[in-house]
């Protein structure tokens, strides 16, 4: 089932075009990595995925839906969920109430995804007790992953989650989206791309605002122009 299909997407601030023309798709139960340097257009082709802003030209569409212009808010309860790069916990709050406080009611009572079944799939079912405020960068990263998971999306955003982590640290939340993916398309914008690239089905390596290599990940790793651009002449040995 193809759950994003992007056609000839662009958006310019001012005089700048941070994305030109990107066109790429996302199945249920793949995992895309979207890569590129410092300026490529990465991050804001994210958040024209999000909903953060609409495009100038071209068209989003989620399971099905035209969602072009649609708020990040109505993306959301069509089932798109998104994490942050920098984390974004009620602080004072436990692990489990954060949680709680990400399940959309809809009119009923009962959580839609319980909190202690989403805690323990990321980890964290032994801090459910503990304050936002008192868990580790790591913890709060797995504890990102769970509040969006609390909405039940059919399609994750995961933005830079590896950004801080320790290699043991940055090494678990992958296996989790390896172990997530059997259910969600999962799309991850990341700066580690040696760690994060062994993960992913597919890969799109953005430079200047336009996509200048998209395939599976062996043969991002030897395409010259992403050697060029990112990765470094290592990447290719």
């Amino acid at each position: 089932m193809t759950l994003l299909d992007l056609r000839d997407v662009t958006k310019r601030f001012g005089g700048l075009q941070a994305v030109g023309g990107v066109s790429l798709g996302v199945v249920q139960g793949e995992v895309l990595g979207l890569f590129g340097p410092n300026g490529a257009g990465k991050t804001t082709l994210f958040n024209l995925i999000a909903g953060s802003f609409p495009p100038d030209a071209g068209s989003i569409r989620f399971a099905g839906q035209d969602v072009t212009r649609l708020p990040a808010w109505r993306r959301a309860r069509l089932g798109l969920a998104r994490t942050f790069q920098v984390t974004r916990p009620f602080r004072d709050l436990t692990a489990r109430e954060n949680v709680l406080a990400a399940v959309p009611r809809r009119g009923s009572t009962t959580p839609a995804a319980p909190a202690a079944r989403l805690l323990a799939e990321v980890g964290l079912d032994g801090r459910a007790d503990d304050r936002a405020g008192d868990l580790t960068l790591g913890m709060l990263k797995r504890l990102e992953v769970a509040r969006a998971l609390a909405t039940d999306p059919l399609l994750l955003l995961l933005d830079e989650p590896l950004a801080g982590l320790t290699g043991r640290e940055a090494a678990d939340l992958l296996a989790l989206v390896v172990r997530l993916k059997s259910r969600l398309g999962i799309v991850i914008v990341e700066h580690n791309v040696r760690q994060c690239l062994p993960v992913c089905d597919r890969a799109v390596v953005m430079e200047g605002g336009v996509v200048i290599a998209s395939g599976l990940p062996d043969a991002i790793r030897t395409d010259p122009r992403v050697i060029r651009a990112y990765l470094g002449q290592e990447a290719a040995e």
